[in-house]
């Protein structure tokens, strides 16, 4: 309960005009960067993240969960009027919103996505609050070998996700570890595959591998796609949008009903909760069981706001699930909560068990951010600009990139003030987009990266502590818990060979 005052008590620093035009900023650029088709709110973060350094932990921490909510809702706005999902959470968001705009219906099916999003955030924020802090209690009962099982379960549960390409994304995760071995020893002061390179000795650093794989990456996938946005353009030139043409009528809530507003949340939050698995995967859930449980399934896809209700809440609910196991034991959940771990490491935070009692003031202030988001600012943001944000797509892709690339660069050299960490970010774009283009999910890789040092630490002090004995990790109850986990999670995932989920939710 103390927590849950705290976080709440924390909606005072929003009074702060410095925090209030972060939060209010943030959630703009993430709605901008993921109605704009080829960019994410993981961009849009990657960007931002050497802005961190010369803010406050907790601005910088508000400032990311605002642009963490904008980016699972921005995405519906291009998804609904032209077809094209802005973010790979709003793939099952077009399937009923498009032909709703082709029935003269898009800002009806706009303010239908806005509120879903607007609850699915809610609960999400809300179930985060409230569970958090239990399951940060709860973790203090995983000792040094529970631990290196759950990394090695998250790990696992990351690339067996990325059906249809397993191999590659365990050869991905492979490379991230590897990356991850450079520099320092983690048990002793001995450096490890540096070369001779004296600037190796600290390691690969977490800004440059971030913008290398979002960012620049994202840069040259899209300058050697070549994509023809003219038809686009036309498309967005037709769309006209009255801002009172955004309220759902009462009839279309109830039509929808609570239960399935509550129950897509619910299956968003907890597919959150799950290392890699996202929003679109959490979409593709919630929308097939509403599709199952309906009594008219035949009406969806064209044009059914129940469809687009459930995607919307789903996605938004992923939100709060993804940052549970973050905050408590420091596995991302998705790539934007990857990099939100990386502003806390960057800030000298750590997550884990003790976070939520002995840095909770810290905490607090990013939940309350993330609700206020979802309850005020999806619903405001819409009706006041979502009219403009449709014309985004239009924009030159030539001098958009471009900027972004200019960013990119100058971002990883101020975040570092090494020329040489400048040019490991260029590397490492590079390396990211020849993977990207061979089907190489570069998430597992990124997750490699961060998980590995612990792993292998975890790894190393298990078997020092069982004197090389391997079977410690089947002795022990918590250990022997996530090795049976990770063999459920294989069964049914890779032996029972569940249905393919679209293609967005193999999105990176």
């Amino acid at each position: 309960m103390d927590f849950i005052y705290l976080v709440f008590s924390s909606f005072s620093l929003l009074a702060d005009p410095v925090n209030f035009t972060y939060v209010i900023l943030g959630f703009v650029i993430g709605t901008i960067f993921a109605a704009i088709p080829g960019l994410t709110a993981t961009l849009a973060m990657a960007l931002l993240l050497p802005l961190t350094y010369s803010l406050s932990v907790e601005t910088a921490l508000m400032a990311c969960a605002s642009i963490y909510m904008a980016g699972m809702c921005g995405g519906s706005i291009t998804a609904t009027t032209i077809n094209i999902p802005g973010a790979p959470s709003s793939m099952m968001t077009a399937l009923d919103g498009y032909p709703m705009q082709r029935q003269g219906k898009g800002a009806l099916a706009l303010g239908h996505a806005a509120l879903g999003s607007m609850f699915g955030g809610a609960v999400g924020a809300l179930l985060l609050i409230a569970v958090a802090p239990f399951v940060a209690e709860l973790s203090l009962l995983v000792k040094t070998t529970g631990k290196f099982s759950l990394l090695a379960f998250a790990l696992i549960v990351v690339v067996i996700a990325q059906r249809g390409r397993i191999p590659q994304a365990g050869l991905a995760a492979c490379i991230g570890l590897m990356l991850a071995t450079v520099g320092l020893d983690a048990m002793e002061p001995i450096t490890r595959f540096t070369y001779g390179y004296s600037s190796l000795t600290a390691g690969i650093d977490l800004m440059p591998v971030i913008i290398g794989t979002f960012a620049i990456a994202e840069v040259m996938t899209q300058a050697s796609a070549r994509i023809d946005i003219s038809a686009a353009t036309e498309a967005v030139k037709k769309v006209k949008i009255r801002r009172r043409d955004f309220l759902p009528p009462l009839a279309d809530i109830r039509k929808i009903g609570f239960g399935c507003y509550f129950k897509s949340c619910l299956i968003g939050y907890f597919v959150g909760t799950l290392p890699g698995a996202g929003g679109s995967m959490g979409s593709f859930l919630a929308y097939t069981e509403t599709v199952r449980t309906s009594s008219e399934p035949e009406t969806f896809g064209r044009g059914n706001p129940q469809g687009i209700a459930a995607s919307e809440s789903a996605n938004n609910a992923v939100c709060g699930g993804a940052m549970v196991p973050m905050l408590t034991f420091g596995i991302p959940g998705d790539p934007i909560t990857a990099i939100m771990l990386g502003v806390l490491v960057i800030n000298g935070i750590q997550p884990g068990p003790q976070l939520m009692s002995d840095q909770a003031g810290l905490i607090a202030p990013m939940l309350a951010a993330l609700l206020f988001s979802a309850v005020v600012l999806i619903p405001l943001t819409l009706w006041m600009i979502g009219p403009y944000f449709i014309k985004i797509v239009s924009v030159r892709k030539d001098v958009l990139y471009a900027v972004i690339a200019l960013l990119a660069v100058v971002g990883s050299y101020v975040a570092t003030y090494s020329t040489f960490q400048m040019f490991m970010a260029l590397g490492m774009g590079v390396l990211a987009f020849y993977l990207r283009r061979n089907g190489f999910p570069v998430i597992t890789m990124l997750l490699g990266y961060i998980l590995g040092p612990n792993l292998e630490e975890f790894l190393r002090r298990s078997l020092a502590l069982s004197n090389g004995d391997p079977t410690t990790f089947f002795t022990n109850p918590d250990s022997l818990f996530f090795v049976a986990l990770t063999l459920v999670f294989v069964y049914f995932l890779v032996i029972r060979k569940p249905a393919q989920a679209p293609v967005a939710a193999k999105a990176d």
